[in-house]
């Protein structure tokens, strides 16, 4: 007799889930209670999808929804090769039904008299949900979710992308820093300018980082501290050389002044 049976798997190739439905995903995996609402009818057919490997698996499972019942019965008294397949004794396999054609789109509510629920629902989130996969996606490339400190920010980065992805304003190519509102309000409240360690890249703080050491380790050379050493002190025996010419050449001038006054003198004496 059949035991209880487990949800069927479908054999195919798996589509890669993006970033926001992964979080979606753990989200509903975390929720304790379901409401029955929750579970319509086409849930019998929305069955896990299991990458196909033809090393791991025969070819005649591919595109088929697969079940294998345990049973008490032998599963080969009763097979026939002119019928069936070899690799398909012991399985349940039928084909999955076809995708219903998608409903045409329900034009949006009024957004002058629709409830909140169906202004968020038909004019925000088409266009906020989009902005934000595309954010958590950049704070990924900029590795947000592996350090505590990071130059990315989510405000400025939405800003941007609503700004240029208005579906009323296709010609938008200007960055943040020159969207008209966002350059108005910088002027009159300017930011603090980011640290360094963040505002440079990984290779620029890299080169960074290898060009200082490599000076450290000519200054520690010997010869090189001894030259540095000399031009420090020349440095110190020089400082201020151009008040010290112009020092001595006043007292010349005036030492000439004074012997030329006294040669004067003594001739008229005479």
């Amino acid at each position: 007799m059949f035991r209880q049976l487990n949800s069927p798997k479908v054999f195919g190739d798996k589509k890669v889930k993006s970033l926001w439905e992964q979080i979606c995903d753990e989200f509903a995996a975390k929720k304790a209670n379901y409401d029955d609402n929750d579970i319509d009818d086409t849930s019998s057919i929305a069955t896990d999808v299991t990458q196909y490997s033809a090393s791991r698996h025969t070819p005649i499972v591919y595109g088929k929804m697969v079940h294998k019942p345990q049973i008490d019965a032998s599963l080969t008294c009763d097979f026939d090769p002119a019928i069936g397949h070899p690799a398909a004794v012991g399985l349940t396999m039928i084909n999955k039904p076809p995708t219903p054609p998608t409903p045409p789109p329900v034009p949006p509510p009024d957004p002058k008299t629709c409830t909140p629920q169906e202004y968020l629902e038909s004019h925000i989130f088409p266009t906020l949900i989009p902005a934000m996969i595309a954010m958590l996606n950049q704070a990924k490339v900029e590795k947000c979710f592996e350090r505590k400190r990071t130059r990315f920010n989510a405000c400025d980065f939405l800003t941007e992308y609503l700004y240029k992805k208005n579906p009323n304003k296709a010609d938008r190519t200007e960055n943040l820093w020159e969207i008209p509102f966002v350059e108005k309000w910088n002027n009159a409240h300017p930011r603090e300018p980011l640290p360094l360690s963040l505002q440079w890249t990984e290779e620029e703080a890299a080169i960074k980082i290898q060009s200082f050491f490599r000076g450290y380790l000519v200054r520690i050379d010997p010869e090189v501290s001894e030259l540095r050493a000399w031009q420090r002190s020349w440095k110190d025996e020089n400082r201020g050389i151009r008040h010290k010419v112009e020092q001595f050449w006043e007292t010349q001038e005036t030492g000439g002044e004074r012997s030329g006054s006294q040669g004067s003198k003594r001739a008229k004496s005479r």
